[in-house]
């Protein structure tokens, strides 16, 4: 992707389930190709945390163990994208998860000079892989620290190596609630995947892998 400023030389789209290993891959793809990584998940803590009206609508819904509404959720995009250094090409990571997202996506880039339609990547991960990851995670109380039993454990079992808390697991890491959120995911996801095959541009990347394997592909896709 060359980047002339004053021209959107390209978007990019994230989509993967949970567990899928989705932010990481995209804050090291966004800074590979020098454009902002733009996270729905930031977004919604900076709002909240500023509580700005968009931020304390948000709020509300999560509160209540909503999805946050269409409209809260494309109008902090569409703020976000209008700052400068989305100028010439961004990276959305969790944006957008439903077909009228998408819908609105393809407004906000006709908007913008030069965008054509975004590169999208689907990180598809297997149900057993997603369970290890997620339902291994431990997190400190204390400095938030987080730590996978398989993969990243702590030096000492069950307690954190730099204040010694005991690891915690989050509710929503415990597998029957993993399974409900996957089948939610997959409700929303499926048609936008199907929205974005259509369309072209459309990358499928086995994110069962380790994450050095995940990278080089997607550095290798978008080298192309």
């Amino acid at each position: 992707m060359s980047r002339e400023r004053g021209n959107c030389a390209g978007t990019v789209v994230f989509l993967g389930p949970p567990g899928a290993g989705k932010g990481t891959q995209a804050r090291l793809v966004a800074r590979h190709l020098g454009i902002p990584h733009v996270s729905t998940g930031g977004l919604f803590r900076e709002n909240v945390a500023k509580g700005t009206p968009l931020g304390l609508a948000a709020r509300s819904c999560m509160e209540r163990g909503e999805l946050v509404r269409d409209e809260v959720v494309n109008e902090m995009v569409r703020r976000r994208l209008r700052e400068p250094d989305c100028e010439t090409g961004f990276l959305l990571d969790g944006y957008p998860r439903t077909l009228a997202q998408a819908e609105e996506l393809k407004e906000l880039l006709r908007e913008k000079k030069g965008c054509g339609p975004p590169v999208v990547v689907n990180l598809g991960v297997s149900y057993t892989v997603i369970v290890q990851r997620l339902g291994g995670r431990r997190i400190c109380p204390v400095c938030q620290r987080t730590y996978n039993l398989a993969s990243q454990p702590p030096s000492n079992d069950s307690v954190c190596d730099d204040d010694g808390a005991a690891l915690q697991q989050r509710p929503d890491d415990r597998e029957e609630a993993i399974r409900e959120r996957l089948a939610a995911y997959e409700a929303r996801t499926t048609p936008l995947i199907e929205y974005y095959k259509a369309a072209g541009r459309f990358y499928e990347v086995n994110a069962d892998r380790s994450p050095e394997q995940i990278t080089d592909e997607l550095l290798r896709v978008f080298d192309q």
